[in-house]
């Protein structure tokens, strides 16, 4: 009896929408797959009946949406998969079905209509251009995902017809980097290291480091981007400037117990929340760690990995002075009728950190664009806070990913973003991209 209950709690909803369940196929035989639709009820997929009674599933964005909103043949992702149950359901008037009972035809499914914008989709898939990649895009003060764009890109229209070749190509193109990639977050996870510091010492104000261009603790040397020697700095600055060298030196100073405790509040080594399932990112720091780690993780290398959807998350939550709402893609459910079956409303996940915490951080990313590494979104019609990062991930030095985190309307955030270019060429990649997101949500 317990179980039951535990089971109709807690994992009903799961396994009745999961794609691997026939009871699903029993729904298809009755039912026209409903449409998925973005925030302005434009089309993303809808369900094609032809003259001889076959149906196709049609892609109107083509690749666009491929990731977030998925495909339906060969399995189901995204929306596909997450909805798949409400895309079979009938909420047609009582009359409705009777007279389409008589007349030996389907039902109609009701549509999902989804929290995306296309016009934000479209501007970071386009400024993404052909690179690897992803961006997030979040309403902090509500958890509503505005954008998810994953590249490479694939057109879900063609999935059946090249489905070998999608499944054998090199560039992992089905993969939704946004919410399923694991990557180093470079400096942008200095954050969460500045966020631990000021909890060990309450007396951060009065943090500083003399920086020289590079720090030396026995036998390993790690220097600043361009071996650029920023003086003294404060905690501050030491974000503002994306300081290497102070954050190796706040690293080998941190309780590495505490550290894990920190991560693990920001989710961390946590199963994050929303509607897609992502993967899990990991700290990777342990309390035998050697110095070396220490210092490597303090400044967001080593064996620390996460996705641009936790990242994203993370800005959502300092934007939103500490508190991430439950992220989600589902907005409400409309019957063919266009009549409003049941809506989702923004509630609260939990705080990651305190208000203060969070006012703290928002403050010293506000210097990153006033006069650190991302100047180039300073002087907009919109004020910005941010952190940029770059992440190593080969020997080669010349090969780095290139991050950005952060929000807009800094007094009362609109807007989140995680943008992550793989083997990017130049450190402000993202930042452009960024940049051209914001732009366009306020023009």
């Amino acid at each position: 009896m317990g179980y039951i209950v535990y089971f109709n709690l807690f994992r009903a909803e799961d396994i009745l929408s999961s794609a691997y369940n026939e009871r699903q196929d029993m729904y298809a035989k009755d039912v026209v797959r409903g449409a998925i639709l973005d925030r302005d009820q434009n089309v993303l997929a809808e369900t094609i009946v032809n003259e001889d009674g076959s149906e196709t599933r049609s892609y109107p964005f083509s690749d666009l949406y491929a990731h977030v909103v998925g495909y339906s043949s060969h399995g189901k992702s995204g929306l596909e998969a997450k909805t798949n149950i409400e895309l079979l359901t009938s909420n047609e008037s009582f009359l409705t079905k009777i007279k389409r009972d008589f007349q030996d035809e389907k039902n109609l499914g009701d549509s999902v209509v989804t929290t995306l914008d296309s016009n934000l989709q479209q501007t970071a898939f386009d400024a993404l251009g052909d690179r690897r990649g992803a961006v997030v895009v979040i309403e902090p003060s509500t958890g509503k995902i505005l954008a998810m764009v994953s590249k490479p890109s694939f057109d879900p229209n063609q999935v059946d017809a090249l489905w070998q070749e999608l499944n054998t190509r090199d560039d992992s193109v089905l993969l939704n980097r946004a919410n399923q990639g694991q990557y180093a977050p470079g400096s942008t996870f200095k954050l969460v290291t500045a966020l631990e510091y000021m909890r060990e010492n309450p007396d951060y104000p009065n943090y500083y480091y003399e920086c020289s261009g590079a720090i030396d603790h026995y036998d390993l040397s790690i220097a600043c981007y361009g071996h650029t020697a920023h003086g003294t700095v404060d905690l501050g600055d030491s974000i503002a400037y994306s300081c290497n060298t102070s954050f190796c030196n706040i690293g080998l100073g941190l309780d590495i117990g505490a550290y894990e405790n920190t991560a693990e509040e920001v989710l961390f080594g946590k199963t994050l929340p929303g509607e897609l399932k992502s993967a899990k990112s990991s700290f990777g720091l342990t309390k035998d760690a050697s110095d070396g780690d220490k210092m490597m993780t303090a400044m967001g290398q080593g064996k620390i990995q996460t996705s641009p959807y936790h990242m994203a998350l993370i800005a959502a939550a300092i934007a939103n002075g500490g508190e991430l709402m439950t992220p989600y893609l589902t907005d409400y459910i409309l019957n063919s009728s266009g009549s409003e079956i049941e809506k989702n409303m923004p509630k609260s996940y939990g705080a990651l950190m305190s208000v203060d915490e969070a006012a703290v951080l928002k403050e010293y990313m506000t210097r990153v664009i006033n006069y650190g590494t991302a100047t180039s979104l300073g002087y907009r019609s919109y004020s910005v806070a941010g952190k940029t990062g770059t992440a190593e991930y080969s020997t080669d030095s010349e090969k780095n990913h290139s991050w950005f985190i952060g929000f807009t309307n800094v007094d009362n955030p609109d807007i989140a973003i995680s943008v992550l270019i793989e083997s990017a060429e130049g450190t402000g990649a993202a930042t452009d991209v960024a940049g051209a997101v914001f732009d366009a949500y306020y023009n």
